[in-house]
């Protein structure tokens, strides 16, 4: 008797859950484009954590809907999106693998009074100079990459010429200035660079770099370029034997990048990961090894960081609304701020003054083709070489406050 109280109990707690209104997330992602595979991921990581969520009675009574539009890592349409997702009446939003979109939406997204996270948006400049209190950046910045890349480079390939490739908007440039100054190339006459068109860049354009690149006496190539850009690059140095005679380095990689340009062309490239599949178990997470397991299960391939980035946004957001007893943009920021967790990784900060997700960042290499085959889903690429924790990556108030003033922007978040 007790047993059917109890199950007639859980099941109109159900019931009332599904009957309450939505909640709606507003996911701004690129569907297609040159980052359509790392949005891709975003919404298979968003939608597991949405259903997750909802499974255990949602975010204050009410389920949570997950409502989607297509950035195409383009600027104009993810502030068009937000407009749209807003009159949806979306409770805050999220997405993207640009830092342009993120910088633009965000903006446009504080005049809407919406929180909006970046996921993979590396630039400095999203929580630097264009940094603002609706703005919130789950993934590392291209600052806390060059430390964690730039101390291992350092060290293995010491007094090396270098030659750069570099996507020609916010994250390409504050990526590469990071890296320079990291490794001590910043005399462009002995450490040359090419900027390519972003977006929009033909196949001849990275061609003809490359073809600098070879005429030239570089000893390390490393192209600022990022999903199918830097895939398109990579086929080509291949072509040109680059990646067997030089070490090639990615600022940031992704799983979906190593897979697309496969391993025997990757082989050996040297990046930087805030999260790969392995790091649950290196990191001792027990919800972190979880959610490989579901997204394994669910989608028969491993998450990448733009999954995990993803799938953290939602929860965090719930946790965030959860103890703020509200919804509402500015109580949840007050939530958000300086609080500490640990999701899927070891400990990670919302950091209050400037809103840097501060976490483990990781140097990786991508390891041999009979290595990654191992894997069951031939997706074991990445070998992690180095590691920075969050503190020891992360740019210090002083220094953020610096760029601030350089650049006339007030030393606190408005």
């Amino acid at each position: 008797m007790k047993r059917t109280a109890l199950l007639a109990l859980g099941l109109g707690f159900c019931l009332a859950v599904e009957a309450a209104d939505p909640i709606t997330l507003g996911l701004n992602y690129p569907r297609t484009g040159s980052y359509k595979e790392e949005g891709l991921s975003q919404m298979r990581g968003a939608l597991l954590a949405v259903e997750e969520i909802n499974a255990k009675g949602g975010v204050l009574g009410r389920p949570l809907k997950l409502s989607t539009r297509n950035s195409a890592s383009r600027p104009e349409k993810a502030v068009a999106n937000v407009d749209k997702l807003a009159d949806e009446g979306a409770a805050m939003l999220f997405g993207g693998a640009s830092s342009a979109v993120a910088i633009a939406a965000g903006k446009r997204a504080k005049e809407r009074g919406l929180l909006y996270f970046g996921t993979l948006t590396y630039s400095n400049d999203t929580t630097g100079k264009d940094a603002h209190r609706y703005m919130f950046r789950e993934c590392n910045n291209a600052w806390m990459s060059a430390q964690v890349l730039g101390q291992y480079m350092n060290k293995h390939l010491p007094d090396k010429r270098y030659f750069y490739i570099t996507s020609d908007y916010t994250w390409g440039h504050t990526s590469e200035s990071s890296l320079r100054k990291a490794t001590n190339t910043q005399d462009t006459s002995k450490h040359p660079g090419v900027k390519t068109a972003f977006p929009g860049a033909r196949l001849s354009d990275y061609r003809q770099a490359l073809t600098q690149v070879a005429a030239s006496d570089a000893e390390v190539l490393v192209l600022v370029l990022f999903g199918e850009d830097l895939v398109r690059a990579m086929r080509i140095a291949d072509e040109l034997g680059l990646n067997k005679k030089l070490q090639v380095a990615v600022p940031n990689l992704t799983l979906s990048m190593v897979e697309t340009a496969g391993p025997d062309i990757m082989h050996g490239v040297l990046g930087t990961e805030p999260w790969t599949w392995r790091v649950p178990a290196l990191e001792g997470s027990v919800a972190g090894q979880k959610f490989v397991e579901s997204y394994d299960e669910r989608y028969q391939t491993h998450p990448s960081s733009s999954a995990a980035s993803a799938y953290s946004i939602v929860y965090q957001w719930a946790d965030a609304a959860t103890r703020a007893r509200s919804i509402d943009s500015e109580r949840v920021i007050a939530a958000l701020e300086g609080h500490r967790y640990s999701l899927l990784k070891d400990e990670q900060q919302w950091r209050t003054f400037d809103h840097q997700n501060v976490q483990t960042v990781y140097a990786v290499k991508v390891k041999p083709r009979d290595e990654v085959l191992k894997d069951r889903f031939k997706q074991d690429y990445f070998e992690i070489v180095h590691r920075l924790t969050g503190e020891q990556a992360a740019p210090s108030l002083a220094e953020w406050q610096a760029e601030r003033r350089a650049t006339g922007q007030a030393l606190a978040l408005q």
